[in-house]
């Protein structure tokens, strides 16, 4: 089923959603005791927007034959992955406690048998595309319509097995596969830029046979734009360049690549952080007033 349209309606209660989002990655975070803030709190928006308008998918139905197929390949960022599903209905919310805990269905990175609703197990970073060019080509040559979509960092753009599914993807026309790169510019030792310089990204996708759409990553039509006009091409994979601000709507954290992979630490901070979401929920809220 094709993308439906956006309206301002939908997409301001996505953002508001969003926000709801951010507010329960933080608490269950706090409750873990460990985990990663800057991207899941940077790719609510995304996230969001997947689940509650672009996927074909079924929260009761986990295994729906004609589901779209959503692999993330940056599994550090999975609070916002299990806080996005438990909103839609995959499981309990009150689950969402169990965080990284002895026993738990979420893991600190996701495993593909734990838990209903997850296409893949992930932690080395650079497996997801080559993952989802497999899922993505295996439909092709089944006839199928679904759609692969895959949620990656720019960090993990070092790692050399990416650019192989990128080739890959290129050369086979993979036109059922879109790419979501979380640009951020951040990696747990510092800035990108610094570690290992990435740009031009948009030359070097292009140069492999991918088409490339830059969109902001926080704002939801955007986003639904972006996965239509990926739906709409039919000669090649499509990677949309997210940018983002790590540590999204937390003031302390934004742009900060030391909130890469820890949570909010003590009682103020985590009163703090949200009370800075609360000051953003209502700055969504008065926008479109």
């Amino acid at each position: 089923m094709p993308i439906p349209p956006i309206y301002d309606e939908k997409a301001r209660a996505l953002q508001e959603k969003a926000n709801e989002i951010r507010q329960d990655i933080l608490t269950m975070l706090y409750e873990a005791k460990s985990g990663h803030s800057a991207g899941p709190l940077g790719m609510a928006d995304v996230f969001t927007a997947l689940y509650f308008h672009i996927l074909n998918h079924k929260a009761q139905n986990p295994d729906w034959e004609e589901r779209d197929r959503l692999v993330l390949s940056n599994g550090h960022i999975c609070p916002v992955l299990y806080v996005t599903m438990a909103h839609a209905g995959y499981f309990p919310k009150s689950e969402l406690k169990t965080l990284r805990k002895f026993g738990t269905r979420l893991q600190g990175h996701p495993h593909r048998s734990s838990l209903p609703g997850l296409e893949t197990t992930s932690g080395p970073l650079g497996s997801g595309l080559g993952q989802a060019s497999g899922m993505a080509w295996s439909l092709l040559a089944d006839g199928k319509p679904n759609r692969v979509y895959c949620l990656m960092s720019d960090g993990e753009q070092d790692a050399g097995n990416t650019w192989e599914a990128a080739l890959f993807a290129g050369k086979n026309n993979l036109h059922n596969l879109t790419a979501i790169m979380d640009r951020n510019n951040i990696q747990i030792d510092g800035y990108t830029e610094d570690i290992m310089p990435l740009e031009p990204l948009r030359a070097k996708y292009e140069a492999f046979n991918w088409s490339v759409i830059e969109i902001n990553g926080h704002s939801i039509a955007e986003i639904v734009n972006a996965c239509q006009q990926a739906e709409a091409i039919y000669q090649n994979p499509v990677l949309i360049i997210a940018n983002t601000i790590p540590g999204y709507g937390v003031d302390f954290m934004e742009n900060k690549y030391e909130w890469h992979g820890k949570p909010p630490g003590t009682p103020e901070e985590l009163k703090n952080a949200l009370a800075d979401l609360r000051t953003l929920q209502g700055k969504i809220q008065s926008e479109h007033e």
